[in-house]
C-alpha cells in the first residue's frame, strides 16, 4: 500500500516546534499533508506556520461550518492514508486510550480507520508514571504504532526519556511503510565503521570512518524488507531498530563476527573501513617516549571481504573502495583481485562527501557494467545502491 496522504495531528507542548520541521520533511518527500492542531498547540506555534509549510488551511475546530455536512472530522479521517500525531502529549494519549472525544484531534482518532502513529512528548516523570504506561499499552493493543520517545535534556530542565523523536527519525519510520519490499526474504550482512588496533593499554591505530554509510545501508535495507545483521566498529551513531547488531573493536573481532554469521546470508556489503595492518605485538604497558623517532612493527590483518568471496557457498559480495587517486583503476583492480560481485567506490579527502560526512557519491562497478550515483545524503545513496544490488541479483538469477 502506497501511503501519500498524511494527517498530521499536533497536541500542546513545547515539542510542537519540531512539528514544523517534520511537516517540511514530509512535504519534501512528496507527501500530501493536512494539519490538525489542538487549541493548546496553537499557543506554542501559530497555525499560519503550518499553513505556509503545507499549503493548506490548518484545522482546529471540531464542527467546521465550511464543510458541506459540517462533519470535517469524518471527512479528514476518510481522506488520510495514515494519521500521525506528533507531538502527542500525555493528556492526548489518555484521551485516545479512554475513547474521549472532546476536541477535533481526539475525535479524529476515534473516526480514523487508517494506521495511526504516535510520537509522544512529555516530561520524563509523566512518561514513567504508571497510568501513562498503562494508556500506551492499551493503545498498542489496539494497533497504534509508537515512534519514540527519546532520552535527553528536556525544556523543563530534567534529563530522561520523554523527548519527541527527531523529525528525521519519524520520517524514516513512515518511509519504511512506503518502501517497496524489493529485498523481502533476503538476509543481508553489513559491516560499518572503523576498527581500532591496540598498540598498548591507552593507544590504538584507527581511521576517520564515521560508520554513517554502513548504518544508512542497514536502515534502508530494513526498510526494503531485508533481515539485516550489522557488524559495527566503534562509532557514535544511534542504534537502528529491528536490526541485529554486533559491536566489535579490532579487525580480528570483525572477521570473527562476520564468519560466525556469513553462512546464512544472501548478501554481504563490506562498508567498514577495516585496518590493513595491526601491531605485531600488543604492549602490556604504556609505551614511553624514546628519542626523536620510533618504529612500529605491523602485520597484515585478514582481508574480510576477500575471505568471504573465496567461500564455496558465498553470498552476493559487495566491497567498498575509498580512494584519494585513480578511483576507477583501483576500484576495478579490487573487484577482480578480490573476486567480488560488485564494488562501490568513492573519493575521500575531498571538499565534501566521504568520511565523517552526511553526503557521499559513488561509482559502482561489476563485471561488464558500471553506474554512477551523484552526491547526495547517505540515506538516499544507500537506497540507490541497494536498489542496484537487487536489480543485479534479479538479472543474474534469470540468466
Amino acid at each position: 500500500m502506497i501511503l501519500k496522504r498524511i494527517l498530521l495531528g499536533i497536541s500542546g507542548g513545547i515539542a510542537a516546534y519540531k512539528s514544523a520541521e517534520l511537516l517540511r520533511l514530509l512535504v519534501k518527500q512528496g507527501y500530501d499533508v493536512r494539519v490538525v492542531m489542538t487549541l493548546a498547540a496553537t499557543r506554542f506555534v501559530t497555525p499560519l506556520t503550518f499553513q505556509a509549510l503545507s499549503g493548506y488551511p490548518v484545522h482546529t475546530q471540531l464542527l467546521d461550518e465550511s464543510q458541506e455536512n459540517a462533519m470535517g472530522h469524518i471527512n479528514l479521517a476518510r481522506w488520510a492514508d495514515v494519521f500521525l500525531i506528533a507531538p502527542a502529549s500525555a493528556n492526548s494519549i489518555a484521551k485516545f486510550s479512554h475513547g474521549l472525544a472532546n476536541d477535533l484531534l481526539s475525535t479524529l482518532y476515534l473516526a480514523a480507520e487508517c494506521p495511526v502513529y504516535i510520537a509522544p512528548a512529555m516530561n520524563q516523570a509523566m512518561w514513567h508514571k504508571a497510568v501513562t504506561q498503562e494508556n500506551i499499552q492499551h493503545l498498542t493493543q489496539h494497533g497504534v504504532n509508537f515512534i519514540g520517545p527519546e532520552a535527553g535534556s528536556q525544556a523543563c530542565g530534567d534529563t530522561g526519556l520523554g523527548r519527541m523523536s527527531e523529525p528525521e527519525n519519524i520520517v524514516q519510520e513512515l518511509e519504511a511503510l512506503n518502501a517497496p519490499k524489493i529485498l523481502h526474504g533476503k538476509k543481508i550482512l553489513i559491516t560499518a565503521g572503523p576498527t581500532r588496533e591496540a598498540l598498548d593499554p591507552v593507544r590504538y591505530l584507527t581511521n576517520r570512518s564515521s560508520g554513517k554509510m554502513g548504518y544508512a545501508l542497514a536502515e534502508q535495507a530494513r526498510q526494503l524488507g531485508a533481515e539485516v545483521t550489522l557488524i559495527s566498529g566503534p562509532v557514535h551513531l544511534a542504534v537502528i531498530k529491528n536490526v541485529k547488531i554486533h559491536l566489535v573493536e579490532s579487525a580480528a573481532d570483525m572477521y570473527a563476527a562476520v564468519m560466525r554469521e556469513i553462512a546464512t546470508q544472501d548478501i554481504m556489503i563490506a562498508a567498514a573501513a577495516v585496518a590493513d595492518y595491526t601491531p605485531a605485538t600488543l604492549q602490556v604497558e604504556k609505551i614511553k617516549k624514546q628519542g626523536e623517532q620510533t618504529q612500529l612493527n605491523l602485520q597484515r590483518t585478514t582481508d574480510i571481504v576477500a575471505s568471504v568471496a573465496r567461500l564455496s557457498d558465498r553470498p552476493y559480495t559487495v566491497g567498498f573502495a575509498a580512494e584519494t587517486q585513480d578511483l576507477a583503476q583501483y576500484a576495478q583492480d579490487k573487484l577482480q583481485r578480490k573476486n567480488l560481485d560488485m564494488i562501490a567506490a568513492n573519493w575521500v579527502g575531498q571538499a565534501e562527501g566521504g568520511f565523517d560526512s552526511d553526503l557521499n557519491a559513488l561509482h559502482v562497478y561489476w563485471d561488464n557494467g558500471e553506474k554512477s550515483f551523484k552526491m547526495t545524503d547517505k540515506l538516499q545513496l544507500a537506497k540507490q545502491l541497494l536498489t542496484l544490488i537487487a536489480e543485479r541479483l534479479n538479472a543474474e538469477s534469470t540468466t
